[in-house]
């Protein structure tokens, strides 16, 4: 590839909270760039949020990704693993499964209400004891908030293939780069028929789908900041923002900024 890349080996590990002391508990997190939570499971489920950046979460070889304004919902006992590939600060409810009849089974992007975001970050900017009954009220709200939060199916599939896995590691890092996928598939000494037929074995669609699926990703995390919708445009390897609104209200059934509007907290 034309830009330098590291291996996830050589990623900073963090601890992961196995031990949680409350059957529901919340915490916030800093992680830094290029960093890991390696694999782990435990008997309570976890709906993480990313207050900003972009956290990675791999199961069973599907990336699950957190740009605000979703949160992602693990049911208990789903092994994963988390990938950091820039600073990102987020949050975690941990729900002991005894208190999950009412969620979702399975795991998914859940988009939620405005209210879910907005008691996040007043929890992130007031710091309260566990035993405090506000804090109580609040995450307990919290759940019941989650019990009605549209589960979606976006994700973005990984590939245990060597080649093609550097170059949709390549994509992760650099998602404005419009390389040719005739050039990809050459830098990787491939023909684009073979990069193809990769994609669609692997990934289950076509690279050109998965670029796609990367860039709305991108696009709903830069859109909880107050970036334009055309420097975000830019941003993203587009020539004008009119391309990039098009492709992005094809996937999303609106444009960025009804999005933006929607989600805003």
């Amino acid at each position: 590839m034309k830009k330098n890349q590291r291996s996830s080996l050589d990623y900073q590990h963090i601890a992961t909270y196995d031990e949680i002391p409350e059957p529901l508990w919340f915490r916030v997190s800093d992680a830094p760039a290029e960093s890991i939570y390696p694999q782990h499971a435990h008997a309570w489920g976890e709906f993480i949020f990313a207050f900003n950046g972009v956290l990675e979460v791999n199961i069973e070889q599907i990336n699950y990704l957190t740009p605000p304004p979703y949160g992602l919902w693990l049911p208990p006992n789903i092994k994963h693993s988390g990938l950091n590939r820039t600073q990102v600060t987020h949050c975690t409810l941990y729900v002991h499964e005894d208190l999950c009849q009412n969620l979702p089974q399975h795991v998914g992007i859940l988009m939620t209400t405005p209210l879910v975001p907005a008691i996040l970050e007043h929890l992130r900017q007031h710091p309260m004891q566990d035993s405090d009954p506000e804090f109580k009220r609040l995450i307990q709200v919290l759940l019941d908030l989650l019990h009605h939060s549209e589960v979606l199916g976006s994700y973005l599939p990984s590939s245990k293939h060597p080649r093609l896995t550097k170059i949709l590691d390549y994509l992760y890092l650099y998602p404005a780069d419009n390389t040719p996928l005739k050039d990809l598939a050459v830098q990787m000494n491939m023909t684009e028929r073979t990069l193809a037929r990769y994609s669609q074995k692997e990934l289950g669609m076509s690279l050109n789908e998965w670029r796609q699926r990367l860039k709305v990703m991108n696009a709903m995390s830069m859109l909880s900041t107050e970036k334009t919708v055309e420097n975000i445009a830019l941003d993203l390897g587009y020539a004008n923002s009119s391309a990039f609104i098009s492709m992005f209200k094809r996937w999303m059934n609106m444009t960025p900024e009804q999005f933006r509007k929607m989600y805003r907290t």
